[in-house]
């Protein structure tokens, strides 16, 4: 009883002075879910327990890397994997989700797009998740250049000339941001920097802002269903659990969320122990040589499609069509005229397009990959000006869109 009205007290006083029985109420029990709902929204979840995975397993690594030149391959390929105990797991892990997390964003993605979950009065939970997109981008790469080996080195070079904006010729924005002419030890303590502090900070702030823009309007459904949540929310509370449309955040739609979290957990455990390989370049386990480039430089797969869509042309047009591809999914919300807000499946010409772009950017991300010659150069060639014409056709493809 003593223990009870101890912990009581601490919990009046905690109460009195940060409000956490109200917060707790705003962003988790009486923060409204709808029902009609699929295991396509728990993705955000896995994105939440996917990003701490990368968190813990980077600080593992951090205590034994080594951000120099002439040390780093070594204390990742020697010391990490071969010296510490268990440094191969984390190594293992934090690849492995590296590379996961990116699936996850774009079925994500894609998934607001298919849903609407973009339209008027949500257009703030899909810009900040375009900003986490982005940001996750960033550092990524910032990390792909931490091993030092061959594909860190020249990915770099090959990405930091991009700066250089082709026919403008801004070779000091480069130098800039490398802090010399080449990739070298100025270069990679800047993306040190970055990839262990300034953009996990950002991506939490991120991630918070996310959260709080979903708070506001609530997300979407699969039937794009306007409820109102206040009624629903009255019944439920009234006992009317059955006959409301909503449910609450925590708990209910969390066990649905750590259900599928749990069968996600099996498949990427079963990646770090078995199948770990793929997210781990061959061409990086060579220590990185700016006298030796690689036959066929690349990035890694999660920025594949939009690497193609700059490759098939001249460096000046291919910049354009690389900064518009960067851009257009931020404008989506205006770019499609229409008043509905339903599923893709009952968008007549838009589930069209829908289905066209994600086939498009799949080929992007194969011809990627490949060597840009032949058949392979004409496809990419293809898939880019798809995409763009793609986008440029969405606003006249939804504007006379019926209201469903």
């Amino acid at each position: 009883m003593a223990h009870f009205t101890k912990a009581t007290s601490v919990k009046d006083w905690l109460n009195q002075r940060l409000a956490v029985e109200k917060i707790e109420k705003v962003m988790a029990s009486e923060y409204w879910i709808p029902k009609n709902i699929n295991f396509l929204w728990a993705m955000g979840m896995i994105l939440a327990i996917t990003f701490a995975l990368l968190l813990v397993s980077g600080i593992f690594l951090l205590m034994y890397y080594n951000p120099d030149v002439n040390l780093a391959f070594d204390s990742v390929n020697y010391t990490i994997m071969r010296e510490v105990d268990f440094g191969w797991l984390w190594r293992h892990v934090h690849g492995v989700a590296a590379s996961v997390v990116f699936l996850v964003i774009y079925i994500h993605m894609f998934t607001g797009i298919y849903y609407g979950s973009y339209k008027k009065g949500r257009e703030m939970i899909w810009l900040s998740g375009m900003l986490l997109f982005v940001t996750f981008s960033a550092e990524a790469f910032s990390g792909y250049m931490l091993p030092w080996g061959q594909m860190s080195y020249w990915a770099g070079m090959v990405i930091t000339n991009i700066f250089s904006l082709g026919g403008l010729h801004m070779d000091g924005l480069v130098e800039w941001i490398r802090g010399d002419y080449v990739p070298a030890q100025a270069f990679l303590t800047r993306f040190f920097m970055l990839h262990v502090f300034l953009l996990p900070l950002a991506i939490m702030g991120l991630i918070g802002l996310h959260f709080a823009a979903l708070r506001i309007p609530h997300v979407n459904n699969q039937d794009g269903e306007e409820i109102d949540f206040d009624a629903e929310a009255k019944k439920y509370l009234d006992g009317d659990k059955a006959g409301s449309k909503v449910m609450r955040f925590a708990n209910d739609f969390m066990s649905k969320d750590m259900m599928v979290v749990g069968i996600y957990l099996i498949f990427f455990f079963y990646l770090v122990f078995y199948n770990y390989g793929f997210a781990m370049d061959p061409v990086n386990f060579d220590p990185a040589n700016g006298l030796k480039t690689p036959t066929h430089i690349y990035p890694e797969w999660y920025f594949l499609w939009s690497y193609e869509i700059l490759r098939p042309f001249s460096i000046n047009i291919g910049l354009m069509a690389f900064g518009f591809a960067q851009v257009i999914f931020m404008l989506l919300p205006w770019l499609d005229r229409s008043p509905n807000a339903v599923p893709a499946s009952r968008r007549g010409k838009f589930k069209i397009w829908f289905w066209l772009l994600l086939v498009d950017m799949i080929v992007l991300t194969a011809m990627g990959k490949l060597p840009p010659q032949g058949i392979f150069s004409t496809i990419g060639l293809v898939a880019a000006l798809g995409f763009i014409a793609l986008w440029i056709a969405l606003p006249f493809i939804t504007m006379n869109e019926k209201k469903v």
